[in-house]
């Protein structure tokens, strides 16, 4: 077969255009989306966590945070433009409660951003683990001085209680959200066009070393669940789960921090945001066809004022209005 003919082949194959068909469905590509982005941020992040837990001089509190904060900015973009790069299913669940993505696609979203992370632990594992093994004598433990773990998912420290830390998560996650509604409100002091991703990053960032020693700052259930699960099957066991008995908080708080941050600041600051009434592209097109159309008697008696020609007049009557032209269209943007 030449090149020619096998290059025929491949394009016109059955398989391939069913293929191209089946990744340009828009639920498709969002959920490749929200895998690919979640994956890229949980190998940046988990491995930062590699390197403080594992590396005696390689990582730090610090650039845990780092790590994380800029994998999501990697992260919004690979996916901002085609899912909105959530890479969070408590952000998920506030946009489809809120009534800003339908609710059929969240399991979408939420099973590529758990495969996501699953891959991502699956990832780190694989490349840290000799290191692993090095560090534990061994063992892999849940628990203890040489506890690796906690590279994957958050665990407790002993000054917190359950409930404590049940509180701070749905606090952080709370500022997570009102954060991330105010850095994308247009109608607000959203941050300019391609800054995004960065300005993101940055909140993330903010959040890990100014709040993040209580309960590891989870805030997402797919950062945590997935690669907790992956060490259950590893080789950790069901201590993973049974350890505090903290894994379900990391799954139900950040949901009801986000609903509950999204809430407030719709309510307090979304609503009150004054709204700009809508301006006439070209007024002085409408002008000259308003003046088109009076008849050529004598023109109607109007009073005058010291106010604009098209303004409102002592009698409270108007006296010139543009009237836009059918078939126009006046476009208000809404957040």
């Amino acid at each position: 077969m030449t090149q020619a003919n096998r290059k025929k082949w491949m394009v016109s194959s059955p398989v391939i255009v069913r293929t191209q068909a089946i990744l340009q469905k828009e639920m498709v590509r969002e959920f490749l989306a929200e895998l690919i982005s979640m994956y890229v941020m949980m190998v940046f992040g988990l491995g930062s966590v590699a390197h403080m837990v594992l590396g005696d001089k390689f990582g730090s509190y610090l650039g845990v945070n780092l790590g994380f904060g800029f994998g999501v900015t990697m992260g919004v973009h690979i996916a901002g433009k085609i899912s909105g790069a959530h890479m969070n299913a408590a952000v998920t669940f506030t946009n489809c409660a809120l009534g800003r993505l339908p609710w059929k696609k969240f399991p979408v979203y939420v099973l590529g951003q758990f495969l996501g992370s699953f891959l991502a632990a699956a990832t780190t594992y694989g490349l840290f683990y000799t290191a692993i093994f090095n560090y534990s004598g061994g063992e892999l433990t849940v628990t203890g001085p040489v506890a690796t773990a906690n590279i994957f998912a958050t665990y407790l420290p002993d000054h917190m209680t359950l409930w404590r830390g049940f509180l701070d998560e749905v606090l952080l996650t709370g500022l997570l959200q009102l954060c991330l509604f105010a850095i994308t409100d247009k109608g607000n002091n959203p941050a300019q066009q391609g800054t995004q991703a960065v300005v993101i990053g940055l909140l993330v960032v903010i959040i890990g070393v100014s709040l993040g020693m209580n309960s590891g700052y989870a805030i997402n259930p797919s950062r945590d669940l997935p690669p907790r699960f992956f060490t259950f099957i590893a080789g950790w066991g069901v201590q993973v789960f049974r350890a505090q008995n903290w894994w379900w908080v990391p799954v139900v708080a950040p949901p009801l921090g986000a609903y509950l941050g999204g809430i407030i600041y719709l309510v307090f600051v979304g609503s009150t945001i004054p709204q700009e009434p809508p301006i006439l592209e070209n007024p002085m097109e409408y002008e000259d066809r308003k003046i088109r159309v009076l008849p050529m008697t004598t023109p109607p008696k109007m009073e005058t004022s010291s106010l604009a020609p098209d303004s409102v007049s002592r009698d409270n009557r108007p006296s010139v209005w543009p009237v836009a032209p059918v078939g126009d269209s006046i476009h208000i943007e809404q957040f």
